[in-house]
C-alpha cells in the first residue's frame, strides 16, 4: 500500500505523526473565515481572500490526497535560560528545517510515480484544520493543534499529491468547538494575560505572541508584554497535554546557544550578530529592530536603565523615549 510505504519512509526520517485526507475544497470553513472577518478577528498576517484558504486545487489542479505531518520541536535543555523567547524560537528556522524534510518526502513520492508539492507557512490553507481531519491531533481551547505524543509543541507541514492514498476517517468540523479532549479544563483561559482566549471567542489580535511581532505597539500593549521578547508559551505551559510531551528526535531542533543568552545581549544586538546568528532562528524573519525593541522593553520592565541602548536607529530611540515618558507619567 502506498500509505504504508510513505509512513515507513517518514518514520525513517524520525517523523511518526502523519495523516492523510482526500484533497477537496474546505467549503465548511468559508463560513468560519467570513464570520472572523466580520467580527474583526482576522489577523494581519492572514490571507484575506477566503477562496485561497479553502481551495487546495489552486495549488495542484489534479490533487488527490493531502498529507499532514507533525514536526515535534521540543527538546529539554537543563541549561536553557528563560529569557523571554518562546520555546520554538530557540531552534533553527523551522521554515527551512521542515521544508528540507518535506522536500525529501516529495522526492520519495515522485519516485513512486506521483507528483507532490510541499508547504509550510507558504500556503493559505487551514493547516490546523487539515491536521485535525487527518487525525494528527485535536484543537484545544487554546486554539493549538495538540498531539497525543508531543502535545502542542509541533510544527505542521503539508504535501499535496496526485496519488490516491488510503485516508483517515474524516472528522466533523462541528466537533472541534466541543473540546471533548479538554474536558472541564480551562487553564489556558485563566492563564492568558491579554484575554485573547475566552469562552466567547479566540482573538489572535490580542495574543501576546502577536504583540511581540507587531511593528508598532500601544502603551497598553507594551505593559502587557510581560517580558516576552518573541512569541508566548503561557497557554502551552499550563496545558496538561504538554506536561508529558515527548522530546523531538529531530537534531535540527536542539536549542541554539546564541538564543539562550541574557536579555541585555539582544538589547545591544548589532547587524553582525543578527546576520550571523539570530537571522537563522525562527524569530529572525521579523528583523533585528523588533527583537531589540522587545528586549529593551523587557529590561525596562525589570527596572533597568535602558539609556545605554540608544544608537543610530530612530525606531529604537523612539521606543526608549516612550518608555522613559511612561515612567514620568506614572510618577
Amino acid at each position: 500500500m502506498l500509505r504504508n510505504k510513505i509512513e515507513a519512509y517518514c518514520q525513517s526520517l524520525g517523523l511518526d505523526t502523519i495523516g492523510f485526507i482526500p484533497c477537496r475544497r474546505f467549503d465548511e470553513s468559508a463560513v468560519v473565515f467570513q464570520n472572523r472577518k466580520e467580527q474583526g478577528l482576522e489577523n494581519p498576517f492572514e490571507e484575506g481572500d477566503i477562496e485561497k484558504r479553502i481551495n487546495p486545487f489552486l495549488y495542484m489542479q489534479d490533487g488527490k490526497t493531502i498529507i499532514s505531518i507533525a514536526f515535534p520541536y521540543y527538546t529539554p535543555d537543563e541549561n536553557q535560560v528563560d529569557n523571554g523567547f518562546s520555546v520554538y524560537t530557540k531552534r533553527f528556522d523551522y521554515h527551512r528545517v521542515v521544508k528540507s524534510y518535506l522536500a525529501k518526502i516529495c522526492e520519495y513520492i515522485e519516485a513512486l510515480g506521483g507528483k507532490a508539492l510541499h508547504f509550510v507557512d507558504d500556503n493559505h490553507l487551514p493547516e490546523r484544520y487539515i491536521a485535525y481531519l487527518a487525525g494528527i491531533g485535536f484543537i484545544g481551547r487554546n486554539n493549538m493543534l495538540i498531539t497525543e505524543q508531543y502535545g502542542s509543541y509541533v510544527f505542521l507541514g503539508e504535501i499535496i499529491t496526485n496519488l490516491e492514498i488510503e485516508c483517515s476517517d474524516v472528522r466533523q468540523q462541528t466537533e472541534i468547538t466541543q473540546y471533548k479532549e479538554c474536558g472541564t479544563c480551562y487553564a489556558c483561559y485563566r492563564a492568558c494575560p491579554s484575554k485573547a482566549l475566552t469562552a466567547a471567542k479566540v482573538n489572535p489580535n490580542s495574543c501576546l505572541s502577536y504583540y511581540t511581532q507587531k511593528k508598532e505597539l500601544t502603551d497598553d500593549e507594551i505593559k502587557l508584554l510581560k517580558g516576552n521578547i518573541f512569541g508566548c508559551d503561557i497557554c502551552q505551559r499550563v496545558c496538561k497535554y504538554n506536561r508529558t510531551a515527548a522530546p523531538s528526535r529531530l537534531p535540527e531542533f536542539a536549542v541554539l546557544n546564541f538564543m539562550n543568552q541574557e536579555v541585555s545581549t539582544y538589547a545591544a544586538m548589532d547587524n553582525k550578530m543578527f546576520k550571523d546568528q539570530i537571522s537563522h532562528a525562527s524569530c529572525g524573519w521579523r528583523g533585528k529592530n523588533i527583537i531589540k525593541r522587545n528586549a529593551i522593553i523587557h529590561l525596562h520592565r525589570k527596572g533597568e536603565d535602558i539609556e545605554a541602548y540608544r544608537g543610530d536607529s530612530p525606531y529604537i530611540n523612539q521606543y526608549i523615549e516612550r518608555l522613559q515618558g511612561m515612567d514620568t507619567e506614572e510618577k
